[in-house]
């Protein structure tokens, strides 16, 4: 009797104890969520601001004035932006009907590409999110569609109003004043048409990319009632064109949004999303870090541009000849030395289990370009010292806050929903996001 008596009070004891750890991480995490709460609002007025709208609040998502999104526009674009059938002006007759916008911009990879460069046409293979891409040796460098930078997230474009890391897609907004790089015969030419990026992007990329959308066959397939329900303003000899395929599948992009994250949950009232040392990177993110001045808005990802001396693709991996108008990023469009060498703040959403960083893939980890910024030392020995951004400069980040703001990152600005944003089939019944033989059988299409 006296050893069960002991035992039940150390039992007590143990719950008692247990108890008070757990009270005291539970205080921990809705004080340090004050905290950061009380940090937002200080820098923006309101946590709101931060607030993604859901991916069917279309007048809450911001619009092209020029290109309402509708649903009926967002379901076509679904589809073409994954639709291989369309490739049809490949440059061999090995590459038809196997490569789609969502080649290098899938859900798998956060709609990134899951390599260092996307390859369109001239590709083979995708493994499990994109990563087993490899090059077909029958392509020639001329004829393979390979990014001479790495392909940027379609996440969060909404709040972009120029597309590229140079942004040189959009006729409007940030592009005003840059009318004379508007090269006529170039894909840059479409900024003549007065969208915005998103648009500008899509239209030309279909061209850039060779996917062509053919009126006859469109009117002969079922995309036919899908056009017609997008479009029905337009004139029916004007509804089956690529302009209007760039248009529905820009609908679709702005919908990409991130918003089932836990820091989208936690904006938005849910105060157990985050964990107290997510909530803790959280804090470094909006103070110390300062990450806050350049990936600003509901998306992080900013609409300025900076020079941060990271390298551009290199390598005897390279498939491409990186020139000089690439390495020169913003530059590289308008033509201006001030410009030179920056390259556009990219969103921070679903970046868990990438391998590239950077605009030439030079990281292979979220907490390795956190080091690089906290050190603050240009590794491109091409991009002069007073070129570099202000805001490059050391940020003496200790090794666990460089950990909390890495988890803060990658766990808490995760959505691992993103299925929601891919069809379950196409109308053409093509395999996507590609469809040639060794994508096929890695993807379980034969």
């Amino acid at each position: 009797m006296k050893n069960l008596r002991l035992k039940s009070i150390a039992v007590l004891v143990s719950l008692s104890l247990t108890s008070c750890f757990s009270d005291k991480d539970d205080y921990e995490n809705v004080s340090n969520g004050l905290e950061l709460e009380n940090r937002i609002i200080e820098l923006y007025g309101s946590t709101s601001v931060l607030i993604q709208p859901l991916e069917t609040d279309y007048n809450a998502i911001p619009n092209d004035i020029n290109n309402p999104i509708t649903e009926a526009k967002v379901e076509l674009g679904k589809l073409l932006y994954h639709e291989t059938m369309i490739a049809t002006n490949a440059n061999m007759e090995e590459g038809m009907y196997t490569y789609s916008c969502a080649s290098c911009h899938h859900v798998d990879a956060g709609f990134q590409s899951g390599i260092r460069q996307g390859i369109g046409e001239g590709g083979l293979g995708f493994g499990i999110y994109g990563e087993s891409r490899i090059k077909n040796q029958n392509y020639a460098e001329a004829d393979l569609d390979v990014q001479p930078i790495r392909s940027p997230s379609v996440l969060n474009v909404a709040f972009q109003d120029v597309m590229l890391w140079n942004g040189q897609f959009g006729g409007v907004g940030s592009n005003e004043g840059t009318q004379s790089s508007w090269i006529v015969g170039t894909p840059k030419e479409v900024n003549n048409l007065g969208f915005e990026g998103i648009e500008t992007q899509a239209i030309a990329g279909l061209d850039v990319h060779r996917l062509v959308i053919d009126s006859e066959e469109i009117i002969n397939s079922s995309y036919k009632e899908l056009f017609d329900n997008a479009f029905p303003e337009i004139a029916v000899e004007e509804r089956y064109t690529k302009i209007t395929a760039g248009l529905a599948i820009a609908a679709y992009e702005r919908v990409l949004l991130p918003n089932q994250s836990p820091f989208q949950k936690w904006l938005k009232g849910d105060t157990n999303a985050m964990n107290n040392e997510e909530i803790e990177g959280a804090k470094v993110f909006f103070n110390k870090g300062q990450c806050y001045t350049c990936h600003s808005g509901p998306g992080f990802n900013g609409m300025d541009f900076h020079a941060l001396g990271m390298k551009d693709l290199e390598g005897p991996e390279v498939m491409t000849v990186v020139d000089d108008a690439t390495k020169k990023g913003r530059g590289g469009f308008t033509g201006n030395p001030d410009d030179d060498y920056k390259f556009k703040t990219p969103q921070l959403y679903n970046l868990k289990g990438l391998q590239f960083f950077g605009h030439g893939g030079s990281f292979s980890s979220v907490k390795e370009i956190i080091e690089y910024k906290n050190e603050a030392i240009a590794e491109n020995t091409e991009v002069p010292a007073n070129k570099l951004s202000p805001f490059f400069e050391p940020l003496n980040l200790t090794e666990t806050e460089i950990d909390q703001l890495t988890l803060f990152i990658e766990n808490s600005l995760y959505d691992d929903n993103l299925m929601r944003y891919v069809p379950e089939s196409l109308p053409s019944g093509n395999c996507f996001p590609n469809a040639d033989y060794m994508s096929s059988s890695d993807l379980g299409c034969n």
